[in-house]
């Protein structure tokens, strides 16, 4: 009997003991199981409730203008000389002094010119001495018929004079060659105011000749004058771009007279031009103050403050159909760094409220009714029923259902993750 109780005793102590170590097993295989499963639980981003100023605002990107430039455009040159041909250009944003050269045109064509209307110059005037010899000649020969003429008219009066004592039909013949003397001489006197007439118009015709030979040797000269261009005012220089290619203009490209190729901004006003949409340009007046912020160099923020609000919509592009109203921005603080070109981003401040709670936009869920936040808590995250207000790019008014500092989750903490996504992860 004793040997049986002591038998007893030690199947129920291995019995015990056992169990005790299938528990602590089972134990620590929770405590593994739950620490990889919080390693595997993501990590609930948070942000904190702000309690401040909040602004209304307007973010739009735009570029730099300039608000008044000078524009350098190829010269107006006849068509004779053919097309302008850039065999030298200012580099692009380069600073240029008044008085520079800044593009320069293929001669040739204005020299050839030039050659030619010489030429033709000196041969017109040779043709013109020429002329004048020849008229000196023919006068002078046809003065000498009229001498010849006015002496025989002379001698056909003194023989009239002198026939007192002929006969009837003699004197009568005398007179008709009298007569006939005087018209000879008439005619004579007659042609050669004719001839001096038609000499004169030849001569007048020729010097015409001239005058225009002297117009286009003094029209070739000026055009080649124009080739260079220069800028009367100092600045930096935007070459436009060549409508034809889509690039700017460069050495060897082609222009019509009169195409503008470089502008010439005032560096001292500037302005950003941005585009808004329909939504929000009710809500933009002149005079609001604006944050203007280049892309080039983001860590810089100058002040700006809107001078005009476009009252027609334009398309925003070619083929779009979505309608937007270009807003002018005096930029009132600018640098060196501040170039018409530049891409900046313009934040315009609307309106202001002071000591109201706000939260990111992403914080806020709504289920069509209302609207709520998960506030996050000692024990986890807490589903919360909040008024909003307000809006801007970024943020959101909570009226009512939180305060300052308070913590809110950036996403739905009690959404499931898709076991799928989780394996292919």
């Amino acid at each position: 009997m004793k040997h049986t109780c002591i038998y007893y005793y030690r199947m129920k102590s291995n019995f015990l003991f056992s169990s005790l170590k299938l528990c602590a097993l089972f134990f620590i295989a929770e405590v593994l199981f739950q620490s990889c499963g919080k390693k595997e639980t993501k990590e609930i981003p948070v942000n904190k409730a702000v309690k401040g100023t909040f602004y209304l605002d307007v973010f739009e990107s735009g570029d730099i203008q300039a608000i008044q430039s000078i524009n350098i455009s190829s010269p107006t040159i006849s068509w004779r000389y053919g097309s302008l041909k850039i065999t030298q250009i200012v580099k692009d944003g380069s600073e240029v002094k008044a008085g520079d050269t800044v593009i320069m045109f293929d001669p040739s064509e204005i020299k050839k010119a030039i050659v030619e209307a010489e030429a033709r110059l000196e041969i017109s005037y040779a043709e013109l001495e020429k002329l004048k010899a020849e008229h000196q000649s023919n006068l002078e020969e046809m003065k000498s018929d009229y001498e010849i003429t006015r002496i025989s008219q002379e001698i056909s009066r003194i023989q009239f004079e002198s026939a007192g004592y002929e006969a009837e039909i003699k004197r009568k013949e005398i007179k008709l060659n009298l007569e006939k003397a005087n018209i000879a001489l008439e005619r004579a006197k007659t042609q050669i105011e004719n001839l001096k007439k038609i000499q004169a118009e030849e001569v007048k015709q020729k010097l015409l000749s001239i005058d225009q030979d002297k117009s286009r040797l003094s029209e070739a000269n000026e055009t080649l004058q124009k080739l260079f261009l220069i800028t009367l005012k100092p600045g930096i220089t935007i070459i436009n771009r060549n409508w034809s290619s889509g690039n700017k203009f460069q050495v060897g490209d082609q222009c019509w007279s009169g195409f503008p190729l470089i502008q010439l901004p005032d560096m001292t006003k500037l302005k950003a031009t941005v585009q808004v949409n329909e939504v929000d340009i009710s809500k933009i007046i002149k005079g609001m103050k604006v944050e203007i912020k280049p892309d080039a160099f983001s860590d810089s923020i100058y002040a700006g403050e809107v001078m005009s609000v476009a009252n027609l919509a334009i398309k925003k592009d070619g083929d779009s159909k979505i309608k937007v109203f270009p807003v002018d921005i005096l930029i009132k603080s600018g640098g060196k760094k501040l170039m018409p070109g530049l891409t900046v981003s313009c934040r315009i401040l609307i309106d202001k409220k002071k000591d109201v709670v706000y939260v990111p936009i992403d914080a806020v869920h709504s289920d069509g009714v209302e609207n709520y936040v998960f506030k996050k808590t000692k024990n986890g995250f807490k589903k919360l029923v909040v008024e909003t207000g307000a809006t801007n790019t970024d943020y959101i008014i909570i009226t009512k259902g939180l305060e300052g500092n308070d913590l809110v989750a950036m996403v739905d903490p009690f959404v499931k993750e898709d076991p799928k996504k989780t394996k292919k992860n």
